[in-house]
């Protein structure tokens, strides 16, 4: 496999491996390194890279348990939180605090729910992958996406409507 055809097998879902280490590992720049590992990875081992199926989910499932280790080593507890990747001109100011804050609040909230379901919530609402790509990624059924979709869904929708109902959480 040469040069150009790894750059062009892999940089249509380049992003996306960088989204999902975000997701799961909060800074931009450990994200940023999370990618570049798995780039470098795939990059290695480029003469078996043929051989798979789905390079996309492949790479998806390298970047999850990359960032799952890393967020398991030692040196997690150096991470920072950093989330400022939202931003309208178009829109009057309150409606522009209101936006951020609810983007806040949603962030928090999946940045608490369950490592199984933030990846899910990652995969499907962020990445729009479908049930059966994400099935394969972290090897489950399709049916057991669902339920924890749903249920991280619904654990966002109450939280963040108990938030706005009674102010500070």
């Amino acid at each position: 496999m040469t040069q150009a055809d790894f750059v062009k097998l892999v940089m249509p879902f380049k992003d996306k491996v960088f989204r999902l280490a975000k997701r799961l590992l909060v800074s931009r720049e450990e994200a940023e390194d999370a990618t570049q590992e798995i780039l470098l990875k795939l990059w290695n081992n480029k003469q078996k890279i043929e051989e798979y199926k789905n390079v996309e989910a492949f790479s998806m499932t390298m970047t999850k348990n990359f960032c799952l280790d890393r967020l398991k080593s030692k040196q997690a507890q150096n991470l920072k939180i950093v989330h400022s990747n939202y931003q309208d001109h178009n829109v009057s100011l309150q409606k522009q605090v209101e936006t951020n804050d609810s983007i806040d609040w949603v962030s928090k909230i999946i940045e608490e729910l369950p490592e199984q379901q933030k990846i899910i919530i990652q995969l499907r609402d962020i990445e729009q992958y479908d049930f059966d790509e994400i099935a394969e990624m972290l090897d489950m059924k399709p049916t057991a996406i669902r339920v924890a979709l749903s249920r991280a869904r619904k654990t966002i929708r109450e939280q963040l409507t108990n938030t706005h109902q009674y102010g500070i959480k």
